[in-house]
Formats: C-alpha cells, sequence, structure tokens
C-alpha cells in the first residue's frame, strides 16, 4: 500500500522532474521549457501509470495465491502448461509494442530530420573535451557552415540561444564519448568521436538552464558542466552582437587626447620643414 500510495503521489510532489523555472508568481514549475520535453513528460508519465497498474496486478496475484488459495487446496507443480505460456507470454508484448508505437511520434521529431520543426535555426557547433565544452558561433548574420572560418566565435560552456523557437547544434567530440544534457529541455544525446550529430530544442521561457554531461568520461566528469542563457531574439541578437565585438577587440583603448598628442603638429611646422 505504500508504494501504491507513493506512485500515485509522486508527480504532484516533483519527485520525478527537475524545476526548470520559476513564473511571475514566485511559483517553481516542473513543466519542461522545451515543447518536444512536454511530449516526453507524457510518455514518461503513460508508462508508469502502465507499470503501476502491473504491479498492482502482481501483487494482488501474489496475495490471492499467499491467503486465498491456500487455505483451499494444496499447491500444485504445473509444467508445460501451454496456454499459461502463451499469456504471460502475449500480455507483455501487447505492453512493450503499445510503448513502442506510441512513442514513435516524439522519437521522430527528436530524430528524423525530416520531422524537425519548420524554421530551426542553427545556432552553434558544440564539441565535448575533456572536461569543457567548446562551442563554435558563426559571425553575426552569417550561418554555422561545418567546417570552422576565420570570423567564428568560440566560447567555453556558455550556450547563447534565442528563446521562444527552435534552435539546433551540432553535437562533437574531440576526444571520448560524452553526453550533452539538459534536464530542463528532457535533452538527452551522447557525443562520438568522429560523428556529427544535430541536437534540436527550444526554451519557451527566457533563463538560465544547466548543460550537463551525463557519461562518466574521466576524472574531471565532475567538471563538465555549463550553461546555456535563453534570451528573446532582439536581446540574444543584440548579447551575439557585443560578444563579438568582445572577442575582436585586441584590448587596448585610446582616448581621444591620446590620439590627439600622438599625431604631429602641422600648423606648427614650418612650410619649408615638410619633406
Amino acid at each position: 500500500m505504500a508504494a501504491v500510495a507513493v506512485l500515485a503521489a509522486s508527480p504532484g510532489l516533483g519527485w520525478w522532474f527537475p524545476q526548470s523555472y520559476v513564473d511571475e508568481a514566485g511559483a517553481g514549475s516542473l513543466e519542461s521549457v522545451n515543447p518536444l520535453g512536454r511530449e516526453i513528460d507524457h510518455l514518461f508519465y503513460v508508462i508508469l501509470v502502465i507499470c503501476g497498474v502491473v504491479f498492482v496486478l502482481t501483487q494482488i496475484g501474489l496475495a490471492w495465491a499467499l491467503f486465498g488459495a491456500a487455505g483451499r487446496s494444496r499447491a500444485r507443480y504445473l509444467h508445460g502448461n501451454h496456454v499459461l505460456e502463451v499469456v504471460w507470454t502475449l500480455i507483455p508484448a501487447a505492453a512493450l509494442f503499445f510503448i513502442a508505437f506510441y512513442q514513435m511520434g516524439a522519437w521522430a521529431k527528436f530524430r528524423v530530420e525530416s520531422y524537425y520543426p519548420e524554421g530551426v535555426t542553427p545556432v552553434a557547433e558544440v564539441t565535448a573535451r575533456m572536461y569543457e565544452w567548446r562551442i563554435r558561433y558563426p559571425a553575426p548574420g552569417k550561418p554555422l557552415m561545418d567546417t570552422p572560418q576565420p570570423d567564428d566565435l568560440y566560447a567555453v560552456n556558455e550556450l547563447l540561444i534565442p528563446a521562444g523557437q527552435p534552435v539546433l547544434i551540432q553535437l562533437r567530440s574531440e576526444d571520448v564519448q560524452h553526453s550533452f544534457s539538459l534536464p530542463q529541455f528532457r535533452i538527452k544525446q551522447d557525443a562520438l568521436p568522429g560523428q556529427r550529430i544535430p541536437v534540436w530544442f527550444q526554451a519557451d521561457v527566457p533563463g538560465e538552464y544547466v548543460l550537463l554531461c551525463q557519461e562518466l568520461c574521466g576524472w574531471g566528469h565532475y567538471k563538465m558542466g555549463g550553461v546555456v542563457k535563453a534570451a528573446p531574439p532582439e536581446e540574444h541578437a543584440a548579447a551575439m552582437a557585443a560578444f563579438a565585438a568582445e572577442r575582436r577587440s585586441d584590448g587596448v583603448t585610446v582616448e581621444n587626447d591620446e590620439v590627439t598628442a600622438a599625431l604631429p603638429d602641422t600648423d606648427s611646422t614650418e612650410p619649408g620643414e615638410r619633406n
């Protein structure tokens, strides 16, 4: 009974998913910020209900065998009962086939490029390596190319994306297997050496979200964390422009007075002294 009570209460108590964001009223929301993530949550609860029903029926059958039928007849050893074998083979098979076909729509949206949402925009290439996420952005106004370009922008452990629209990253690994994970988006994709894997997601709510590696990739695996910053499109464009200006700056700031002092004083130069 305690297990059934925990099973029934756990979704409302928020034991299964991390908090995604804090709404305007100050309450934390467990709903995924990603539309596809909400479909994955639905699949999770469907499977949870199926497992819960099977668990309850199994416990009822066990209790009947122990306390109900035991007093009426002696236990008998059965071998080769084809009817029972067919029944307990078909029921799990039917449940597994139902789950397999029921989740195909969500799986196709995540993995099959022809099912990607319209307008999905490649924003960056994310390369996993021990023990950081290397992020390559195209220059503002330019598309992301498969190979690095001279004006590309680079960052570490900080992925900037526009909110409210689907975005796509190209995921790579430079050394060993890693796992790109966004818990609030319900996104988890292995990064494999030698492969370029497209991954799309969408942040419906602006904010900062956790980026993790969920594959034990070495002694420094615990340090492999990052952040995804989602901002409204206008703010995102401004942030990328400022980021580009920062990366292209050589760090030297020359005041106007210093420039004027460095210039030759043409007014005080005699005409005959000019070269």
